[in-house]
C-alpha cells in the first residue's frame, strides 16, 4: 500500500504545474486518456498484444457510443503459453460505461463514471481470472482533466462463479496521463488487487507512451508485477471511427 501513496503523491505534485482548464476539442481523439468516453455513434477498435511470464496474449476490443453519456463494449483475448498448456480464448467480456458526473456539473470539475459488465465462456485450460467463466463486475471511475494532464482513479469489484476458480477481488487503480504535445502522451498507473484467494493478489506499476496520428493512436507499455517479480511488455493500436 505504501507504494501506492508514494506514486499517487508524485502524480499530484506534477499535476500542480497544469492549472488551465481542458478544452473539449483537445480530447476528442485522445482514446488513451483514462477518462475518455465515446461520443454518440463513434466506434473504437483497440487491438493489443502483450507478453508476460512466457505467455503471449492477443486481444481485440470494440466499443460503441450509444449517446454522449453511455458506451458499450465487447472484447475477447487469445493466449499462447510457451511454457505450459494454458492456451485458449478468454471469456467474452460485455460491458459498459455510464457518465454520471460531468466536469461542469460541480465546482471541483470532477468527472465520474459507473462501470459494469459480465464475462462468459472462456477456456477451461487457463487458470486466470480473465479466462474464468461467469464473471460479473462493477466499478466507479473518477478524476479531473486539465489542459496538460488527467488524473483518475478506478475502484472495481469482480465476482467469479466457477467451480474451480470461484472468488471475488477488488482492483484499485490510480492513473496519471500527460499530454506532452499534440502528438505525444505519457501515462503511468498503479494497480492494487486484493482477492479472496490470496494466490491472485497483485500489485502492478506501469508506464506507457502514446503516439497520436489523427484518429489513431499507437501505444507501447511496460508493467512490473511486485508479487511475482515479473515484467510485462506490450503494444496496442486504437482506431476511432
Amino acid at each position: 500500500m505504501h507504494k501506492f501513496f508514494s506514486v499517487f503523491l508524485s502524480f499530484m505534485v506534477l499535476a500542480a504545474f497544469y492549472d488551465n482548464e481542458v478544452k473539449a476539442n483537445t480530447l476528442d481523439y485522445d482514446t488513451s486518456d483514462p477518462l475518455f468516453l465515446l461520443k454518440m455513434e463513434d466506434v473504437l477498435s483497440q487491438t493489443s498484444l502483450t507478453y508476460w511470464d512466457n505467455v503471449l496474449r492477443l486481444g481485440q476490443d470494440f466499443s460503441y457510443g450509444l449517446n454522449n453519456r453511455l458506451s458499450i463494449a465487447a472484447n475477447v483475448h487469445y493466449q499462447q503459453d510457451f511454457d505450459g498448456s494454458e492456451d485458449g480464448f478468454s471469456s467474452i467480456d460485455l460491458g459498459g460505461v455510464y457518465r454520471v458526473g460531468l466536469a461542469d456539473g460541480n465546482s471541483a470539475h470532477i468527472i465520474s463514471d459507473i462501470l459494469f459488465g459480465l464475462k462468459f465462456g472462456g477456456s477451461s485450460h487457463v487458470r486466470t481470472p480473465y479466462f474464468a467463466d461467469s464473471t460479473y463486475y462493477a466499478g466507479y471511475r473518477f478524476g479531473r482533466q486539465w489542459a496538460g494532464v488527467t488524473l483518475a482513479a478506478t475502484i472495481k469489484s469482480s465476482w467469479i462463479f466457477d467451480d474451480v476458480r470461484g472468488m471475488a477481488y477488488i482492483d484499485f487503480v490510480p492513473e496519471a496521463y500527460f499530454r506532452v504535445n499534440p502528438d505525444w502522451r505519457l501515462g503511468a498507473q498503479f494497480m492494487l488487487r486484493k482477492a479472496t484467494n490470496p494466490h491472485y493478489d497483485q500489485e502492478w506499476l506501469g508506464g506507457k507512451i502514446v503516439r497520436q496520428y489523427g484518429r489513431t493512436q499507437y501505444i507501447g507499455h511496460l508493467d512490473y508485477e511486485f508479487e511475482s517479480n515479473e515484467l510485462q511488455v506490450g503494444g496496442q493500436v486504437n482506431i476511432l471511427f
